[in-house]
């Protein structure tokens, strides 16, 4: 037996291969399918099941394609009601594959068909539990999601749901069994999870909040306490695992059309397509095509352009470092994001070689803006999470959370100068970029962000407060 968990950083999102005498199944696939097939391959097995451990709201399932192109049949728990072909397994139900058994624990909370996939070897002996987003290293599945999606649901009613799920399905089960989660520190769909991605369930119900004694209620006020709304993609991801999408060989084949500087610019008039440019934040402030907003390929991609970029059938325009462009469209549609319609080919210093139209954004290191501090009052805008600044801050910085950017927008007054920082520099750039593209000329970068302002030293930070469970 094989147990392999094929985790994606960018997503905070754990897959997992588990193959037995030939025979294998993946548990919640991402978008691109192929590494799967591949890894099947290597093993000389065949994919017998594609398991879904509910309908996944931070991005879409590879689960279509990878039944499409293998046979699998795709598998949910109880109440899940998807328009396409699938197996609705029955509470307890079991499956065979090799000489393993995987046993369907019905879970509901984190969303009413929310299962674990509990893993028993050869001699019957439980040895692992697949537990999607209902249990997490260090925490539980957030309560608030599937009311999105479902009338007459309210956070409070899930709670109680997966308060029920967890003490009578999960915790009687043995302490040695190993906890694999669909999710680590980072992702939205929780928000107190370890850097852990694997535990023991002796060592969750020792040390997990969630799993203490408590009250229902005393469960329910602990769920629900600090939950800010969830990224507005959400909802529509969870709409497309459950009516379907298109390939992801098509999404592919339609956004990898390379275009001249001139064809590149036609486009954009034309199409009204939002132009995205993926590089390093510093390069990009350097210079960039007019207009185009910066979300780094390196840094938490997929996630800030759900919350970024509204609508999922906005029609993009990529700029990329030379050779990431497949890598680039391939991340957008792990979040739904399908319409990449071209790239820039020869990235950005094909535009700058054809004499085209560059726009920049001004930066500073943290020594130079405390210098010009010491000169001159200076308006700062801190663009992290409202529990970060509450945590730790420069005396006089306003907030002005990124999650939140129409709100924070209407705080910039286009008359005076700001100077924006995020904790290393990589959500400034978004902010800055984005309202750049909407005729604010008068944000400047602070270059490293927090992170630099606080080993410069030249700064009056705010003292110290651990940090809320606010997401």
């Amino acid at each position: 037996m094989k147990i392999e968990q094929i985790y994606t950083g960018c997503l905070a999102q754990g897959a997992y291969y588990i193959e037995s005498e030939g025979e294998a199944v993946v548990i919640d696939p991402l978008r691109e399918v192929q590494p799967y097939i591949d890894r099947a391959a290597k093993d000389g097995a065949s994919i017998k099941y594609v398991f879904e451990t509910h309908f996944h709201a931070d991005f879409v399932s590879g689960h279509l394609d990878l039944s499409k192109k293998t046979g699998a049949p795709i598998v949910y728990g109880p109440t899940a009601k998807p328009d396409f072909e699938a197996i609705t397994a029955t509470d307890g139900q079991q499956f065979k594959v090799g000489n393993i058994t995987f046993t369907v624990l019905h879970t509901p909370g984190h969303t009413m068909e929310s299962t674990c996939y509990l893993l028993s070897d050869e001699n019957g002996k439980d040895v692992a539990i697949f537990t999607g987003d209902t249990l997490f290293i260090g925490d539980v599945g957030r309560p608030d999601l599937a009311q999105k999606v479902v009338e007459d649901l309210t956070q409070e009613k899930l709670a109680s749901h997966l308060y029920d799920s967890l003490r009578n399905k999960i915790m009687p089960l043995a302490d040695d069994i190993v906890v694999y989660p669909a999710h680590g520190a980072g992702s939205a769909c929780g928000k107190n999870m370890s850097k852990e991605t694997t535990d023991t369930l002796g060592h969750q119900k020792a040390t997990n909040y969630a799993l203490q004694p408590m009250s229902r209620e005393q469960f329910i006020k602990e769920v629900t306490d600090g939950l800010m709304p969830p990224p507005a993609y959400f909802p529509l991801n969870v709409m497309m695992n459950i009516q379907g999408y298109d390939s992801i060989d098509a999404v592919l084949e339609r956004g990898q059309h390379a275009m001249s500087p001139k064809a590149f610019e036609a486009a954009a008039n034309e199409t009204g397509a939002l132009l995205l440019d993926t590089r390093a934040p510093l390069t990009f402030a350097q210079g960039f095509v007019p207009n185009s907003i910066n979300i780094g390929i390196d840094g938490n991609f997929a996630p800030w352009v759900g919350a970024m970029i509204p609508d999922i059938k906005q029609e993009i325009l990529l700029v990329t470092d030379p050779g990431r462009e497949e890598e680039v469209i391939t991340r957008l549609a792990r979040v739904g994001y399908d319409f990449t319609i071209g790239y820039l080919e020869g990235g950005f210093e094909a535009w700058k070689a054809a004499g085209m139209e560059v726009d920049h954004i001004k930066s500073v290191t943290a020594e130079e803006l405390a210098a010009i501090m010491d000169k001159e009052p200076v308006n700062i805008l801190d663009v992290r999470k409202a529990s970060e600044h509450y945590s730790e801050h420069i005396i006089g910085a306003e907030n002005a959370p990124l999650d939140y950017i129409n709100e924070s927008m209407l705080k910039v007054d286009k008359n005076k100068t700001y100077y924006v920082h995020c904790a290393g520099g990589y959500r400034s750039m978004i902010f800055n970029s984005i309202l750049r593209a909407r005729g604010y000329d008068n944000l400047i970068d602070v270059q490293s962000g927090f992170d630099a302002i606080k080993s410069c030293g030249k700064f009056e930070v705010s003292a110290y407060v651990c940090p809320s469970t606010m997401l």
